[in-house]
């Protein structure tokens, strides 16, 4: 684990999906769980800080996908941390029903041959259900839930207006060159996505932790700006 800003961590040597700890006054949370193989190596890292398993008293799930809840299962039964998550996505975290993709006739060839229709996730129960505009006080003095479907229907991010921070999960990829967009086999609509990503620029955030690279520490707001202006 590392410190991205005090109370703030991030996990190394996951191969993919970034998941986050934060460090709150009746223990830490967990943002996404990354996949299934990444789940040893998230309890792996807590013990080495110093931190037991039950020391994580929530989790909460950014969307669905299985880089973000393929390690779910195992965090979730090892933690005994309730799971926070958006009803949109609530099926597919759950297992009850397959993971949505783009139609065919939006992709290319390529893209198409990657997409995975008929995906069904190993179940993982939701104990509370977020939706936009919720407050979680519990959590970094207070996050606020913000809607921001695109990448797939219930896609959330979590925003701490004090410390300018937020937490955006699959709303784009910080790449070398920049912010570039999520995975187009596995985005249902490239175009919402998109106005997420303003609606989220309009924060004006300092810090932007995504779910694909190394979390943003300057600019965030500029450089979101930017990605949410170009076209679908």
């Amino acid at each position: 684990m590392r410190e991205i800003i005090p109370d703030v961590y991030t996990f190394s040597g996951l191969l993919m999906g970034r998941v986050y700890c934060i460090r709150d006054r009746d223990g830490l949370t967990l943002i996404d769980c990354g996949l299934e193989l990444a789940a040893a190596r998230i309890l792996a890292q807590l013990r080495a800080a110093g931190a037991a398993p039950d020391r994580v008293k929530r989790i909460l799930i950014t969307h669905g996908h299985p880089d973000h809840v393929g390690g779910l299962p195992a965090v979730a039964a090892a933690t005994g941390a309730p799971v926070w998550a958006s009803a949109l996505d609530r099926p597919q975290i759950e297992g009850r029903a397959p993971i949505p993709v783009p139609s065919a006739a939006d992709l290319s060839p390529l893209m198409q041959r990657i997409s995975r229709p008929n995906t069904v996730l190993p179940g993982t129960p939701v104990d509370r259900e977020l939706a936009d505009g919720d407050w979680l006080p519990e959590v970094l003095g207070g996050l606020r839930v913000i809607a921001t479907p695109g990448h797939t229907l219930g896609h959330l991010a979590f925003w701490q207006p004090d410390r300018r921070i937020v937490f955006a999960g699959d709303i784009a990829m910080h790449l070398p060159m920049g912010l570039g967009r999520p995975f187009p086999a596995f985005t249902v609509d490239m175009a919402e996505d998109l106005r997420s990503a303003g609606k989220v620029a309009a924060l004006e955030p300092t810090v932007l932790c995504l779910g694909h690279g190394t979390p943003v520490l300057t600019n965030a707001a500029e450089q979101l700006r930017a990605f949410a202006a170009q076209t679908a």
